[in-house]
């Protein structure tokens, strides 16, 4: 069969647009078939429903006419009877359509000018989806691309199959591209929007270094050496943190290369970025002090808990341990993930006397011992009141200078200092108004029932509607710096699991939630890691809420 040259032309319409815009040539034709039939609408109404199909060989247009099979006929434009409809089809059932081939259409100028709109539509969308399924799967990656124009700081650039966008926030301070410049950066996030798909680009993201490290360095691509942690000051300051795979490459050295070549080219694409490449360890406090060189580091003090690491370092060392505007420490503590304090030898000298002259100072009053007592106590190692009052009775008389019956002595003045200390607090918590059932919640000693009663915690109900955070405080980013939020029970220094159980008793006890709901104990493995996910996510989204509320 000829195909007429009408036909043959709009298939290789069909065609030009495909490989123009890249994507299949099924969705032109469905886009063609789309428009013959809005236009074929505006000429037989638009109430009736009309099927286009184009043959992809030959370019022959159908036309059909669609009625619906009903029993009763409301709209002869869409509907048919079931009677009728089984004249002409013996087998159909409700619900079908019969359909009706309708002569062939002349378009007029309306109706081309409307079929071309819907195609452009249609064109424009299936360009979007290719667009957005070309990006998705690829965040993460580098490109290279070229500046397209700059709007307001933000950097519209061009790669080749779309444009993607590097706002000014993701770029590094004080570098300016113009149009046709060449752009190297990392997809970070790539979304739909109602404009289309947006591709977002990024410079200062830390995984950008990473990237860049991983290109230059044949070894990390191989997956000798690994990147265990980066931490970014855009424009200023970098650390890496990486690790060898086998004991006879230098992580550093392989990072660094020859004369520093390899470095130098990350350097040189990040305008100048200082990065200090440092060796991961497993050991905490060993990566800590390699993290914050170049100072050097006397003495360590971990915090497992908490994770917080107290770094005591030379008095000539401190100004480089902080680094300008606490640089170096910042970053020491994103690429490690632990809170770092830093004091000098001095500063950690002084608080130790400080320290050895408070405890001195409590044992002379609380156990009425002259100032030698309270010293010799203080520096066996003795911390307070209680661990005089129950520890065994042979540590005491194992002091230089003291006996058995000295030592029993001590224990006697401690405990009863202890019983006294217990009755005031008891005194001040009625006085407060905190209910006798917070006693029977195991966990809580009369001291932080005070300290409850203070921040308006007064009864069961009070105590169960808390959270962890609102017993032991939370951490909080406000303009770059870390807050600390104290809770009713910070300075107790109790656990978050801690924390947790006592306002999971609460809740049983004011009857909220039964026992049996509890996670057993071959269940708390299962539950705490699905709780932690639960959690983090919570912190996330509050920190966030925080953010946007110091913000405005």
């Amino acid at each position: 069969m000829a195909i007429s040259a009408n036909r043959l032309e709009l298939l290789q319409i069909a065609d030009a647009v495909a490989r123009e815009k890249a994507i299949d040539r099924t969705i032109v034709i469905g886009a063609l078939e789309d428009a013959i039939e809005k236009a074929a609408r505006s000429r037989y109404g638009t109430e009736t429903k009309i099927s286009a199909t184009i043959d992809p060989r030959t370019g022959e247009i159908t036309l059909r006419r669609l009625l619906e099979v009903v029993e009763v006929v409301e709209n002869y434009s869409t509907e048919i009877a079931l009677v009728d409809a089984r004249e002409r089809q013996p087998q159909i059932e409700l619900g079908e359509h019969i359909e009706d081939v309708l002569p062939p259409l002349d378009f007029g100028r309306i109706a081309a000018q409307s079929a071309k709109q819907v195609i452009v539509q249609k064109v424009r969308e299936a360009e979007r989806d290719h667009q957005y399924d070309e990006f998705k799967d690829r965040i993460g990656e580098v490109i290279n691309a070229v500046v397209k124009r700059v709007e307001y700081g933000n950097v519209i650039v061009d790669t080749g199959k779309g444009e993607a966008i590097c706002r000014r926030d993701e770029l590094i301070p004080r570098e300016i591209f113009r149009n046709g410049d060449r752009i190297r950066a990392i997809i970070h996030d790539v979304r739909r929007e109602q404009r289309g798909p947006q591709v977002f680009l990024s410079r200062t993201h830390p995984q950008f270094m990473a990237k860049l490290f991983t290109q230059e360095v044949p070894e990390i691509y191989d997956g000798v050496i690994q990147i265990k942690a980066v931490a970014r000051d855009p424009g200023s300051r970098a650390k890496i943190a990486v690790l060898s795979n086998d004991s006879s490459i230098d992580p550093v050295g392989a990072c660094v290369g020859m004369r520093g070549s390899r470095v130098q080219a990350v350097v040189g694409e990040l305008q100048g970025e200082k990065i200090d490449i440092i060796p991961w360890n497993e050991d905490a406090a060993t990566f800590i002090v390699n993290a914050l060189q170049p100072a050097e580091v006397a003495k360590v003090v971990l915090d497992d808990e908490s994770e917080r690491i107290e770094v005591v370092v030379p008095n000539d060392q401190l100004s480089l341990a902080i680094g300008r505007r606490g640089q170096n420490v910042r970053l020491a503590s994103q690429l490690t993930g632990w809170g770092i304090d830093i004091m000098t030898e001095q500063e950690e000298s002084e608080r130790r006397q400080k320290e050895f002259q408070e405890r001195s100072v409590l044992f002379q009053e609380a156990l009425n011992v002259d100032e030698t007592v309270s010293q010799l106590l203080a520096s066996e190692g003795f911390d307070s009141i209680e661990e005089v009052a129950y520890v065994e009775i042979e540590e005491i008389a194992a002091i230089e200078g003291f006996d058995e019956e000295t030592s029993q002595e001590l224990q006697a003045r401690a405990r009863e200092y202890l019983e006294e200390q217990e009755a005031k607090l008891n005194e001040e918590r009625i006085a407060l108004g905190v209910t006798d059932e917070l006693l029977e919640i195991q966990g809580l000693t009369t001291a932080m029932l005070v300290a409850l009663g203070k921040d308006e915690i007064k009864s069961l109900e009070d105590l169960a509607g808390c959270s962890a955070d609102d017993l032991i405080g939370w951490t909080e980013r406000k303009k770059g710096e870390t807050i600390t939020v104290d809770g009713a029970l910070s300075k107790f220094d109790m656990s978050r699991p801690d924390a947790e159980a006592i306002v999971m008793s609460a809740r049983v006890a004011a009857g909220w939630i039964d026992e049996a709901d509890l996670p057993q104990p071959e269940e708390e493995g299962e539950f705490e890691a699905e709780n932690a996910e639960m959690v983090d996510a919570d912190e996330e989204l509050a920190q966030d809420m925080r953010a946007d509320e110091t913000e405005a």
